[in-house]
Formats: structure tokens, sequence, C-alpha cells
């Protein structure tokens, strides 16, 4: 039958007829992507392909409902969606599958990440804010099964945060919280923790998200039956549905391929959301996967002829065409006629994509040959050079690694060589290269004028009889005063609301700030860092706290391939400057005193690692972080909390800073090189070892990540000759990044007199109590007799054995 002419907001038939056919032609123009896509990478233009085909009709509705200042984050088969929003066209499509560079053509990660991963850009050149209320925000995903779930509680936390806490100046970031946040994963991808620690975390805390679970029956080559109790998820989690009585999820299920449904089923979790802040779960079922999970693979290897006729009957675009045609919004030839016209559309964007991504390779190979050329005539080996320019001219599809190869292997035939031909060569090389590396390897870190390292350091100051108090008065006190300072900053993790943390770093702030802003919540590590990052993308200034070290490993992956990259695969253009807080090293126990850092410094490129020696170091970390734009993670010392330091009269002000070392006792006999708890340790033997006639140079590293940005320690060497890193990682942990960086990349070999040496833990978790910490970490007579071996094996006569 023919549709009323009146919709639920009183729209004329031809509005809706043209509102239909737009849809339309958004889903045919995201399936052709998707088949020309998977071309384009079998046929060795792009290296992989994993597209949105299947899922087109669904996103549509989805988009219908999104609203400027919505936030989504979801996973790589979402470009339907983005293109319904008007933020991802076939070019652009195309750019990204072909890995271009420019981030004017390909604006999802100028090449970065693969294709089909998607964002929109919250920042401004100089990198401050856009006014995300006026556009339509997409958080940069990652390839990680469901790791783009921890960060939507973030994201839809934060429209709560605003909504609740009036004293934050939202502008620019939220309109009373009415933000949604949108969420998509696949059905296979609900198998995952993160899923779940997601889903519970959010119907405990009633936020306005709306997640979509995409679901064809499969991941990859394996059946629902094997990843989802029941095979279905929405019957699996009905445990959630809210009911009169008790708070949870709304719970809704509507047919992939059914346009109205989903029209109305979006329509509806929208409204909840938004007006309620109630999280909504919708399971899109009765999807398909046309062309296989991707490029890798074919589906009709593991999908029965039922089955994929049953995919072929039931494909969303082609029941989307059925219901146009069967309720006459056009005809069968209409259709045809704009299919036709779309898929000529599309071939041209890709020929488009491709000219343009070739375009400057082209230019500068025709460059690089005539300097060949050039460099032929001149040298006597001109055979071998011009044999390299002719495997160039042959390559007829150039990329940067080829032009960067050949001019480099030209150079090595002109070794010795003083000509200006070869002089043109070297200059071109470096040329290339100082414009091609940054385009894989900025933006790390920040590299604006608010970046943490560039905060300028402020001493504590102290009264003249400063009253010594634990050193967790001193941080409870100095977070008083950046909650004060800053309105939009909020804490929150195990035990860090009521009871002010395990140590009583926040004691009595929760009663001053409310539960809000000092807030406690379940024991999920994973949701805590997501939360953070969330609330961090629009605007915030979260400290998520991990209550112990050992726990972060639960969270490392959302750390390292979500927080640490996020500055990175963006190119700058989102940003989430979350403080990470935790305590640790030498407590007593396997899990309650282990000491990763050298993973953590691996695994969390990206990040600020700051390893403070007592809490007026650590206070001083916060107040610099807040003054800067990017995420960081402090690991308190575990077992300083108690230990007296003077109170310093400038909280809040003074600045501890990122990237320099600390020389704490000047020595001229070698420079032993700690940080954190085992300083003191340290400490203590300087003092001991004096009676034996030997003075140490204490340097505490404070920040692993950056690390002695000044090149202090070096010039210590340059003064002892000597070099010793005391360190409770395991052997080869962060004591072998420590001395690599000091004697490799700083050039200390150059001044050493003795081998560098280090002592560490020993290979094993730390065992339990007093005596399991005194024989798993370096204790106070290893580091003695360690320094009093180097300077015996230096000066024998004065430094006799022990033995």
């Amino acid at each position: 039958m023919k549709p009323n002419s009146e919709t639920s907001n009183d729209i004329s038939f031809k509005d809706f007829q043209k509102q239909i056919l737009k849809d339309y032609e958004v889903v045919v123009t995201s399936r052709e992507c998707s088949l020309l896509g998977r071309r384009e990478v079998l046929t060795g233009k792009a290296k992989f392909g994993i597209f949105g085909d299947g899922k087109e009709l669904p996103q549509i509705a989805m988009a219908r409902s999104f609203q400027d200042g919505d936030f989504r984050s979801g996973y790589y088969r979402d470009q339907t969606f983005m293109m319904a929003l008007g933020l991802l066209d076939a070019v652009e499509f195309f750019h990204g599958l072909y890995a271009t560079t420019d981030l004017e053509k390909e604006p999802m990660s100028a090449g970065r990440q693969m294709g089909g991963h998607f964002m929109t850009h919250s920042l401004n050149e100089d990198g401050s804010w856009k006014d995300l209320t006026k556009q339509k925000n997409s958080s940069a995903d990652i390839s990680c099964t469901a790791g783009q779930m921890p960060r939507l509680l973030g994201l839809a936390q934060a429209s709560k945060i605003y909504r609740n806490v009036t004293e934050i100046d939202s502008t620019g970031f939220s309109i009373d919280g009415n933000e949604v946040a949108w969420g998509t994963i696949g059905n296979a991808s609900t198998s995952e923790g993160h899923f779940f620690e997601t889903m519970n975390a959010a119907g405990v805390m009633q936020v306005p998200m709306v997640i979509s679970v995409w679901d064809d029956d499969y991941g990859i080559s394996v059946p629902a039956e094997f990843h989802t109790t029941k095979s279905d998820i929405s019957e699996m989690l009905k445990g959630l549905q809210r009911d009169d009585d008790n708070e949870g999820f709304e719970i809704l299920k509507v047919k992939g391929w059914d346009y109205t449904a989903l029209i109305h089923a979006y329509e509806n979790a929208a409204d909840i959301a938004r007006e309620e802040h109630v999280p909504v779960l919708i399971h899109v079922t009765e999807l398909t996967q046309p062309q296989g999970h991707s490029t890798s693979g074919s589906h009709e290897r593991y999908k029965t002829d039922k089955r994929l006729q049953w995919e072929h009957d039931n494909d969303c675009n082609k029941r989307f065409r059925e219901w146009i045609v069967e309720n006459q919004i056009a005809t069968d030839e209409e259709l045809k006629t704009l299919e036709k016209e779309i898929k000529q559309t599309v071939r041209n964007a890709k020929k488009e994509a491709w000219a343009e991504f070739l375009k400057p390779h082209i230019q500068l190979q025709k460059e690089l040959v005539g300097i060949l050329e050039a460099l032929a005539s001149s040298s006597p080996n001109k055979n071998f050079i011009d044999k390299l320019k002719k495997d160039l001219v042959a390559i007829k599809e150039p990329l940067k690694k080829d032009l960067a190869s050949f001019s480099r292997r030209a150079l090595r035939y002109v070794i010795g060589e003083n000509s200006a031909q070869r002089n043109r060569l070297v200059q071109w090389v470096e040329a290339f290269m100082q414009d091609a590396q940054p385009k894989f390897s900025s933006n790390l870190y920040g590299e604006h004028a608010d970046g943490a390292v560039k905060v300028a350091s402020i001493s504590p100051n102290y009264d003249e009889n400063a009253e010594m108090v634990d050193g967790r008065v001193i941080l409870r006190d100095n977070f008083d005063k950046l909650f004060k300072k800053y309105s939009n900053a909020l804490i929150f993790g195990e035990d860090t609301g009521k009871i002010g943390d395990v140590n009583q770093g926040l004691e009595g702030l929760q009663k001053k700030y409310g539960p809000l802003r000092i807030a406690d919540t379940g024991i999920r590590e994973t949701t805590i860092i997501g939360q953070g990052i969330g609330m961090a993308l629009r605007g915030l200034r979260p400290i998520a706290e991990i209550q112990y070290l050992d726990y972060i490993l639960y969270a490392l992956q959302t750390l390292s391939d979500d927080l640490a990259t996020l500055l990175y695969r963006t190119v700058g253009k989102q940003k989430a400057p979350l403080i990470v807080r935790t305590r640790g090293h030498r407590l007593e126990g396997i899990w309650h005193s282990g000491s990763p850092m050298g993973a953590l410094v691996h695994l969390l490129r990206g990040l600020h690692i700051l390893v403070p020696r007592n809490m007026t170091q650590a206070a001083g970390f916060y107040n610099t972080l807040m003054k800067s734009d990017e995420p960081a993670l402090i690991i308190e010392s575990l077992n300083g909390y108690r230990l007296k330091e003077p109170a310093p009269n400038n909280l809040g002000e003074f600045c501890t800073p990122i990237g320099k070392v600390e020389i704490i006792r000047e020595g001229t006999d070698i420079t032993v090189l700690s940080y954190g708890s085992t300083l003191r340790i340290v400490q203590q033997v300087a003092e001991e070892l004096v009676e034996v006639g030997i003075d140490i140079e204490v340097i505490d590293a404070q920040s692993l990540l950056p690390f002695d940005l000044d090149d202090q320690v070096v010039e210590s060497i340059k003064k002892t000759n000597r070099f010793l890193v005391v360190d409770e990682d395991v052997p080869g942990g962060c004591s072998s990044y420590l001395v690599q960086h000091v004697v490799e990349k700083n050039g200390a070999y150059r001044y050493l007199d003795s081998a560098p040496q280090t002592l560490t833990a020993q290979p094993h978790r730390p065992a339990y109590a007093s005596d399991g910490d005194y024989f798993s970490k370096p204790n106070a007579e290893d580091i003695f007799e360690k320094i009093y071996s180097i300077m015996h094996e230096a000066d024998p006569e004065n430094y006799p054995s022990f033995s």
C-alpha cells in the first residue's frame, strides 16, 4: 500500500519520498564502495579491506536520530552511518583505503589507520577545542575487538556530569547534558569482557548511551552458537532490562532490513537516552555480510548454500529496495536509473582518489629519475646507478617507500665521491625524509604551547618552621586546591569517594565536592579508564584512579590501544588529557608490589609516565598536568603515604617538571640513577658508603616518559665516569630502557671508565612479607655491595674485595 502522506512530523509525501530516496542513495553508495573497495585490495592497490556491507540500513536509522553534540564510539563497519551524516564521501573512503597521508584528503587518520576507522576533528589547528555542540562527533576508532566500549561509557557519563554538576562551564561541550553517546559493536564481539564490563557499569551509572549490536549470526567464520548463550545477546541480557522497581537498560530488538521499524526503534532509543539518561541496547538482527568478514577470506568457505541464499534474499539493501517499490515511493526503473548513476559516481570517486594519491609520488619519481641520470653521468659506478634508475622508472605506481629506498640505495654507489650531482642527491634524500617521516611519526605527544613538558617548574615553598605531616596530607590538601581551582576536574575509582581512597589521599573531599566529582566505582579497571578517556574527549579533566599498580594490567589494553595512541592516530585532531592515578612499588606480595615499569614504558608510548619519590613531588606532577592537555600515568609510592614531609605553603601552585631528572645528592665516584621507593634506599646507602670512602651522585629519574630531556645524567657521568641503575623492575625491564637512553642515545659510553651496570629485582614477582621484599627486590646490602664491587674493579687497592 502507499504510505500515508503525513508522518509523525507532519511532512508532505514529497518530502517523505525525498528522504527515502536520499537514504537509498546513501546505502547504495556505501555498498558500491564496499564492492569496489574489495576489488582494490585484491588488485593490490590497497593492503586490506574490512567493510560495512550488509549493515547499511540500520546505520541510516541511527544517523537519523543522531544530533549535534552527540558522540559515536564505534567500529570498522560504520561507513554508511558516516556517509549518512555527511562526514565521509566516496573519495575520502578510497583515500582511506589507499592510506593517503594528506589529512585534508583522508580526514579520518591521514593513512595511519586502515580504512574503516572513523573520526571527526575535535580540535583546531592550535590544539584548542572546537565547539563540539555544533557538530556531530565521532571518537576515533580502534581495531581491537570491543575496544570501543570502555570509551563509550565515559562519553555518556560526560553528559551526566554536565547535566548535574552546575558549576562546570559547559560552553562548547554540552547543552544541559542532552547529548547521547552512540556505540556500535558486532554480535560476536559482545563475547569480550570489555562489552560486559561496560554494560554493567552503564546500567549502574544510568548514563545516556545507545549501543547497537549488528547481528549477522557470525563472528568471522564462527556462528553465534559458539559466541553467545542462547545464541542471542538480547535474550542473554534480559536481566539488565529495567522495570518499575529497578533501574537498568532499555532493551529493543529489531530486524535489520525493516526500515520503518528501525526508524521507530532508533527514535525511541534516542528519546529514552536523551531525556531520561537511561542506557539503551538495540539488538539489530537478521543482518548479512555479503562479502564475508574481510578481504582476507571468503564466507563461501564456511556458510552453507542455504545460508548464502537466505543472505541474498534478506540483504537489507535488497529488502529496502523492495519496500520502496511496493509502497510506490519509486518505480523499479527509477531505481535502476539512480543505481546506475551511483555506480558511476563511485567509480569516478575511486579513480579520483587513486589519481590524487599517485600524483605527488609520480612528481617525486620524475625528480629522482632526473637526479639519478645526472648522478650516473658523473660517477664511476654509472652501470649500477643506471640499473637503479631503470628499476625505478619501471614502477608505474610508486609509493613513498619506493622513493625512499631507491634514493638511499643510490647513495651507496657514491660513497667517497665529491660532486655537485652527489650533493644534489644528498639534499633530495634529506628533504624527502624530513617531509615524509613526520607523516608517519608526528603527534605522539602534544606539539602545542600547552604541552606538559613546556609547563614551567615551580618549586614548593616552605615556611621557616614548616610543619612535618604525613605525605598523604600533602596530597589531600593539594587535591583540594585543584578541585577548587578547576571546576571541570573530577576523580573516581575503587574506594575513591566515601572513604577518600585507601590511603586517605582524598579524605573528606567527597563531602565537599559531591559524589559526582569525587566518585566511587565498582571493581572494573578497564571501564574506569574508559570513563576517563570518554570524559576527557568531551572537555572534562578526569583523574581515573587504579587502586594498585598491579591492577593496571586489567586496563592495559585500553590504555595502550586507545589512550596512548589517540593523539597519534588522529594526527593531533582529538585529545584526551586523562590523568591516571595509581600507587605501587615495594609493598609485599605477588599482586600488590609489582613494578612492571619496563612493560609500561614500552606499551604506553603516548602517555607521560611519572614516578615521584614522595607525595610533594606527586602533588607537583598533578599541578603540572592540570596546566597541560596531555594524558599521563602517575605512580605514587605505596609505602610513602605515612612518611613525614614538610608541608609546602603553595599547594596547588608548585609544579614538578616533566622530562627532567633531579640530582638528589652530588658525588664524585659513581652516578647512581633510580626512582620511586627504591630511591630512598639508595639515599640511605649513599650515606653508608661514605664510611668506606665512596662518594656517589644520586639522581632521581622522576619522569620515565619522557626521560631526561636535558641530558643531565650524561653530564653527571662526565664527572664520575661510572654509571649504575638501581631498579625494582625485573632484569631487562625499565633499567635497560634507562641504560639504552643514557649510554646509547646520549653517548655516555664515551665517558665511562667502567661498564654501565644495572641492579634489579629478581626475575620473578615479589614474594610476600618483609622477607619476600628483601629477597625479591634490591635491598640496602645489595646496593652497597654492587657499588662497592664497581669501585673494587676500578681500584682494588683502595677497595679490597669483600671475599
